[in-house]
């Protein structure tokens, strides 16, 4: 099913924040929204797979203690050149996402299928080196030499300690985004996009979810979130799909970003409503659009 829309009146005047950093709580949301996703689904053995990784995450994230996070001065330089202060680029990694990455296998190894357990132990086996080169190729991009079995917990652990960054900076302190599709907070790409529900105060509003922090930017609505264009954007969802999530496509650049229309279903969650619609990616590389948001948990091979 396709729908086009054009700019127009979409948008509403509500007051909202550029930027919303990560809220307390975000991996156990996830986890719940992914066992509610679960029931009754042709993915639900991966999905509960899911859940229980995001339960993991927010178990790790909660007994990680406080990491540095960049000062007062680097900040100020971020805001003014609107730069994203987390950028894995520019603010090294916290050695400690190792040990987040071994304890998650521990947390899984009892409820993972036999593949992931193979993954696992190689990651408990991997010398510095790999794991390191693997969270770079990860947080890159470079799917060449990532190992994709891998790569979810990879994933997983760089997210519990971003989410955990982003969290303890103050909204005020970050720049409006100089590229709308890249995380302010991190310059990641976003997993998805979400749409406020009625009687929120982000009622009508998108937000893109950023993949690696758990942030959430504004972007306007009926607007190609890679490109910026607006003329003739095309709406794709999958016919008698139970959850109210679409495809907006882009004519100009090819791309597509999935959006979560909360005003249809308030529980809707970026990540997870996203594994649990590969169905909807089926369809779009049909139409041939290319996928620009990323999930770390489901990456594409080759």
């Amino acid at each position: 099913m396709t729908v086009i829309l054009h700019p127009g009146s979409i948008e509403t005047s509500a007051e909202a924040p550029e930027v919303r950093l990560p809220k307390p709580q975000l991996f156990a949301r996830r986890a719940h929204r992914l066992r509610q996703l679960a029931v009754g689904h042709s993915m639900e053995g991966y999905l509960q797979f899911a859940a229980a990784l995001a339960d993991a995450q927010q178990q790790q994230s909660d007994a990680l203690p406080a990491l540095p996070i960049p000062g007062q001065e680097m900040l100020g330089r971020c805001r003014e050149h609107q730069m994203p202060p987390l950028a894995p680029a520019g603010w090294p990694r916290d050695p400690i996402w190792r040990t987040v990455a071994q304890r998650l296998t521990e947390a899984l190894d009892a409820v993972a299928p036999a593949p992931a357990r193979a993954a696992f132990a190689r990651l408990r086996a991997a010398e510095t080196d790999w794991l390191e080169a693997q969270a770079d190729a990860l947080l890159s991009e470079g799917r060449s030499n990532l190992d994709l079995a891998c790569a979810p917990v990879i994933g997983a652990a760089l997210q519990v300690c971003w989410t955990r960054l982003a969290a303890a900076l103050d909204p005020a302190w970050i720049a409006p985004p100089a590229t709308p599709s890249l995380c302010p907070v991190c310059g990641a790409p976003p997993v998805a996009s979400a749409v406020g529900g009625a009687g929120d105060a982000d009622s009508g509003l998108r937000y893109l979810h950023c993949a690696l922090c758990g942030s959430e930017w504004h972007a306007v609505r009926a607007q190609c979130s890679q490109c910026d264009n607006d003329k003739g954007l095309v709406y794709f969802a999958v016919e008698n799909d139970r959850q109210p999530i679409q495809a907006e496509a882009c004519p100009e650049c090819g791309s597509y970003l999935k959006l979560c229309r909360r005003d249809q279903e308030s529980a809707m969650e970026p990540l997870a409503d996203d594994l649990a619609s590969l169905a909807l990616d089926l369809l779009m590389s049909e139409e041939k659009f290319a996928r620009s948001g990323v999930n770390y948990w489901m990456l594409p091979s080759g």
